[in-house]
Order: structure tokens, then sequence, then C-alpha cells
């Protein structure tokens, strides 16, 4: 795929006003996040000299900034993006559960499905960072609190019989999958339902089989499919693949500067409210479509943590609201140019991917 937009923007232009009617509908959209709940701590001093006991930086302490991170920005960003969430999920019991939980709250999610772990810790990460007078804040290191075991059977079955409650009463679910072992496989049985979950998960694909959509980046959609992705042959074939591998009806490819790809099976029917395929592959069990979406912002990017997360949440609400797997992959993207020219985990809301959207209509 090229960055060409030549073609890219006459379909966006087409489906503006579609687009701007799927932001303000995203308030509609019901939504139950289950995740590895996270606390990203920034903690901020400046230098004042080297330690005579060791030969490290002396910080004198300026401010501690904690916002979600892992599972937890996928949550918050759609709270922030207007939707209606409830979310799932363990903390410790620790200041830094209460923290999160407080967050949360203040956002407007509904925490009733956040159990109490009181054998691990809430997973933290919190990054120490300095500067000097007159220059940039640059990270010095970075702590990392979190338990490698998994939860107790309890909470497990705990956790797995509120998702089942819950389900019928949303609209999407969404997996944020980061390893932390809160969705193990009583967890995934609950949560997977044909036609309604959302998966973003870094590893083992495959446990989530039958869910309706999976959203890899470049190098776990690779890890997934054994082989590199090297040219549109090969990203083909790994959306094969990978629609086989996880039986789902779509599967979003991340691909960094150049844009994303999805791939939806192909039954014979006209997608409504999007263009014709880039790509039409017949060979195979299954008829294959594909969508290539350029990047919307490549010369202003100074983080890219969290888009991820903020790709997941703008696809959820849009398909929550009718939107076509195009439309929702569109608007995923719109939303991730945003938060990356944010510096660490950071949201959008509806307003600015409005305003966003209307700038690129003066591309050309």
């Amino acid at each position: 795929m090229t960055n060409d937009y030549s073609d890219f923007l006459p379909q966006l232009r087409a489906s503006t006003e579609q687009l701007l009617k799927r932001l303000d509908s995203f308030a509609q959209a019901q939504v139950l996040a289950i995740g590895d709940l996270t606390l990203d701590e920034f903690l901020t001093g400046q230098v004042e000299r080297i330690s005579r006991e060791a030969p490290v930086l002396i910080l004198r302490y300026e401010n501690t900034q904690q916002v979600p991170g892992g599972g937890a920005n996928a949550v918050y960003n759609l709270a922030k993006l207007g939707g209606k969430v409830k979310v799932a999920g363990l903390v410790g019991k620790d200041d830094q559960g209460k923290a999160l939980c407080g967050i949360f709250e203040a956002a407007g999610i509904d925490t009733g499905g956040i159990l109490i772990d009181s054998q691990r810790p809430t997973v933290t990460k919190t990054r120490i960072s300095g500067h000097a007078r007159q220059s940039v804040t640059q990270q010095i290191v970075r702590v990392d609190r979190k338990s490698d075991e998994l939860p107790d059977l309890d909470l497990q079955l705990q956790l797995a019989d509120y998702i089942r409650q819950q389900i019928p009463r949303v609209d999407a679910v969404v997996c944020s999958d980061y390893g932390d072992g809160v969705l193990t496989n009583l967890a995934i049985e609950s949560a997977v339902v044909p036609g309604k979950t959302i998966v973003d998960a870094q590893t083992n694909l495959q446990r989530y089989s039958g869910a309706m959509l999976f959203t890899p980046n470049l190098p776990e959609a690779e890890q997934a499919v054994g082989y590199a992705i090297k040219n549109p042959q090969t990203l083909m074939q790994a959306g094969r693949d990978l629609l086989n591998l996880t039986q789902a009806q779509k599967i979003l490819i991340t691909r960094g500067e150049e844009g994303m790809t999805l791939f939806e099976r192909a039954n014979g029917e006209e997608i409504k409210n999007s263009p014709p395929p880039t790509s039409i592959c017949e060979k195979g069990e299954f008829a294959i479509q594909s969508w290539d979406i350029p990047p919307f912002n490549k010369t202003d990017v100074f983080d890219v943590t969290g888009a991820g997360d903020t790709v997941v949440a703008a696809m959820t609400l849009a398909l929550c609201v009718g939107a076509s797997g195009w439309e929702a992959a569109v608007l995923g993207n719109l939303a991730a140019s945003i938060v990356v020219r944010q510096f660490g985990t950071a949201t959008t809301t509806v307003e600015e991917m409005k305003e966003a959207l209307l700038s690129l209509m003066n591309l050309e």
C-alpha cells in the first residue's frame, strides 16, 4: 500500500456526513470492557547533582501523574469518546488500585465489575523522568509492579459470572489482553460472543476463536501467522490465515506509518456504507475483501503508546451504532492520529475527531 491519498480522499469526502453522524451516536453505545487494568505513573523531578553514594542522579521531586494504562487505557478511551462503559477486571488491595478506580468513577465508568485481588498488586508502571534547568524531560528508569501468578480460582469464577450477567445488557464486549492474568480461559469462555466481541490481544489469538473482530498490530500479526508480512501478497495471505485462525468476521492489521488494512469475509453481497474494496481474493475456503486505509498523521507523531487502545475504542463504538467495518476502521484511524500527537497514554474526544475529520477534507 502506498501513502497516496488521491484515491482515498474522494471516498472519505463521500462518507464524511455519515461518519459525522456515527460520531454523534457514540453516546448511545453500551460496552463491557474486560482487561488487564494497569496504572501508569509518571514521576518527574529536576536533576540536582550526582549522588555521593553511587553514580546515580539525584532528582528534586516535582510531581506525579497517574493515568490508566494497559487494558485500563482502552476502558478510559471508550468513556472519553462518550460510550456508556462497564469495566471488568482486577486490582490489588493497594493505593494504586484505589487511584485507578477513582479515575474510572470520575469518568462515569461503572466499576461494579472490578474485583479486589488481595494476593496480587495492581499492575503499575512507574516511569521516573528528570530534566536539567531549561532542558527537555527524559525518562531515566521504569519500575514495574505486577505478579506472574494467576488469580485465585474463586476470583476467576466471580469475574466470569459477572461477564455472563452483563453481556445481554451491552452492545459490544471488548477484551484488552496484555497478558497480566485477568483474561483466563474462564473469562474468555464467558466473553466471546459471535457478532459482539472485539479482541485486542498481544498473543494467542486463537484463544478467542469466534470473536467478531481482532485488531493486531503488524508484529502481533506476524507472530500469529508465523511469517513476515512484507508485500501485498503476504499481507493478503496473513489476512486469510488470521481469519482462519480466529474464525472471526473481521481482522484489522494496524501497520504504523503504512496505515491499516481491514479484512472481511465476503458473502457475495456488497457491504453497505463502504467503498469498493482495495483487493478481493476468492482463492481458498472463503472469499476475502480488504480495504487499505492510509495513515492520517505521519508528521506529528510524538508517542504511539496506547494508540492501539484508541483504535479499538473508536472502532467498537462505531460498530455499536451501525457503522460498517470500513467506517469503523476509518474512525479508529482518525482517533489514533490525534493521540499520537501527545506524550504518554492519551485519549481523544468526539469533538476533536470531528475537527480532525473536517480538516482532512482540505488535503489535496
